[in-house]
């Protein structure tokens, strides 16, 4: 997840620094540039809010999953532990039964 959200800021501070040298290199007034850079701004900040939406909707279905993975795993902790102390109590049992035969 962490290289993935690191590709894709890689990627828009790639394609910021792309369009902000087209702008300056381009043959237009000072004016239509500023516009220019101001239009390609908005449009980054709102990738980068359906970005942020999507990270957060992946991370909370991640959160999800975790969370069943864990209670998963306790259960089947739990059901070994039980399994555990039965044989346990058994062995404890055959110890004492042979010594009172003697």
């Amino acid at each position: 997840m962490r290289n993935t959200g690191l590709f894709l800021g890689g990627l828009i501070a790639g394609a910021t620094i792309g369009a902000a040298l087209a702008l300056l290199f381009a043959p237009q007034t000072g004016a239509e540039t500023r516009e220019q850079l101001k239009e390609k701004k908005d449009e980054l900040e709102k990738e980068l809010l359906e970005l942020r939406k999507k990270v957060e909707e992946k991370g909370g279905e991640l959160k999800g999953e975790l969370k069943n993975k864990i209670n998963d795993i306790e259960k089947k902790l739990e059901t070994l532990l039980k399994e555990y102390q039965k044989k346990l109590s058994l062995d404890e049992k055959e110890e004492v039964e042979p010594a009172k035969a003697k």
